[in-house]
């Protein structure tokens, strides 16, 4: 009768593999980037000291451009209702440029200004008097969409980026990603914006439409 062979079993030692498992782990929580939702880059002003009254700001009607969304992605612009923003970005940028009362700094600026931009302005004495006297009002609801209010936003910076763009001799996209690093970029970035400050005010929402 044969022998039966004793085989021996071999076991593999993974008392170590914890360890080694933990080490990888480390690893790739050191050297993996992780996305993160930055939110929108506006920078909001101080909070207001309780015990001090805030300036009384005086402003024309006439250099305030009035942007109301409701609850229902309505528009409201300058007292006219619009049920979309096609062509708001032209209307800021004539409002911006209109010039109707300048003083003499300003039509010194108009001056400055390429064909392009001058052709936009109308001079209505009923409009803004010059860029420096321009504010841009965007006034909201609860019951606004996230959506619709940086739909608006962005048509109200682009205004400005176009402007600041035609002024140096670029698009409104070359405009946009120059860089304040480079000295030369920056120097294009400061005569774009010379004098034409971006003049956005973000009225507190309405609590119509919910909380």
């Amino acid at each position: 009768m044969a022998r039966k062979k004793n085989r021996m079993s071999q076991e593999v030692n993974a008392g170590s593999m914890a360890d080694i498992a933990f080490l990888l782990l480390i690893f790739f929580l050191v050297t993996t980037t992780i996305a993160s939702d930055k939110g929108i880059t506006n920078i909001l002003p101080p909070k207001q000291d309780p015990n001090v009254p805030p300036p009384d700001i005086k402003k024309n009607e006439r250099n305030i451009f009035k942007i109301l969304i409701n609850s229902n992605d309505q528009l409201l612009v300058e007292d006219d209702f619009r049920d979309n923003t096609e062509g708001l970005d032209q209307d800021i940028k004539e409002f911006v440029l209109n010039f109707g009362n300048p003083d003499q700094e300003n039509v010194d600026l108009y001056n400055t200004l390429p064909p392009s931009l001058k052709g936009i302005s109308s001079k209505d004495p009923e409009s803004s008097d010059h860029p420096n006297e321009a504010v841009v009002s965007i006034k909201t609801n609860r019951g606004t969409s996230y959506e619709l209010y940086l739909e608006v936003l962005d048509l109200v910076k682009k205004a400005y980026f176009e402007i600041y763009a035609e002024r140096v001799g670029l698009t409104a996209d070359e405009y946009r990603a120059l860089s304040s690093r480079d000295a030369a970029e920056k120097e294009l970035m400061q005569r774009g914006k010379e004098n034409i400050p971006m003049a956005i005010s973000i009225a507190e929402p309405d609590k119509t439409g919910g909380e």
